[in-house]
């Protein structure tokens, strides 16, 4: 039987863990069915290694962002290279990794600082943006509520989705999608559990976050693109659905969002 095609909606294998078998992982991620798969960025710096594996893996797509936790990697002139490095290369598909962050920091005002001019380069460009949302709903809830009511609100996804159904509907409601990850995969994660049940099916994506939250049975271990298969093995688990059928949608909902080929 074929392997359904899949699409990991955001991974990051431009760490130092993946330097010396990255051919041997690329095998594993083809052979896994994985089609297609973006490469999210934490900070500026990253963007020209991001940029030359886009370069070696012809189906890498890629964003550039700051991470809510990266606030000190934000200068003056960070607007303008993630301006340039967006529209100098037509692989960048989105903009982040965006969003707050309050269970690891508390410095709200700092993280909004970053954080809206990067919606705003998004709206300007035409480009969705990739959310991280930890502890921090409520917030940004209210941010892009705001930017909603005055037509300033990008479209995108909440990554490694993490919150309650209560906050999904919420954020569901804004137009967002929501993406699961290896928590999805973790016994105690029953609130995720629950939103995989009750996600639309055309707006929910599977993603691996590499290399962390490897999904079980390799949890603790460092996760890979390959892995996703795991992840949509456990979303159609939970909505009672063939593994074709979410590989399909979740397939289907990622190359809408980042208007992939």
């Amino acid at each position: 039987m074929a392997v359904p095609a899949l699409i990991d909606s955001h991974c990051h294998i431009v760490f130092q863990s993946f330097e010396e078998d990255l051919e041997a992982v690329a095998e594993r991620w083809r052979i896994a069915g994985v089609k297609s798969l973006l490469h999210a960025c934490v900070e500026p710096s990253e963007i020209p290694a991001i940029r030359s594996l886009a370069d070696r893996f012809p189906e890498m797509r890629y964003s550039v962002g700051v991470h809510p936790l990266d606030t000190k990697h934000w200068g003056d002139d960070t607007p303008e290279v993630l301006r340039i490095a967006a529209l100098d290369d037509s692989r960048v598909v989105a903009i982040g990794e965006l969003g707050l962050d309050l269970f690891r920091d508390k410095n709200l005002d700092e993280q909004l600082a970053i954080l809206r001019p990067q919606l705003d380069l998004a709206v300007e460009l035409n480009l969705p943006v990739i959310v991280h949302c930890r502890d921090a709903a409520e917030p940004m809830l209210v941010e892009l509520r705001a930017r909603q009511r005055e037509g300033r609100c990008p479209a995108g996804v909440m990554h490694c989705w993490g919150g309650t159904p209560e906050e999904m509907h919420q954020f569901l409601e804004l137009g967002f999608y929501i993406s699961f990850s290896g928590t999805v995969t973790f016994p105690k994660a029953v609130p995720t559990h629950d939103c995989a049940r009750e996600v639309p099916q055309d707006r929910f994506l599977v993603e691996t976050d590499c290399p962390f939250l490897a999904p079980v049975p390799r949890r603790g271990k460092r996760n890979e693109p390959a892995f996703v298969a795991s992840v949509a093995t456990r979303v159609a688990e939970l909505r009672d659905q063939s593994l074709e059928q979410v590989a399909q949608d979740s397939t289907a909902n990622a190359r809408r969002l980042f208007r992939l080929p």
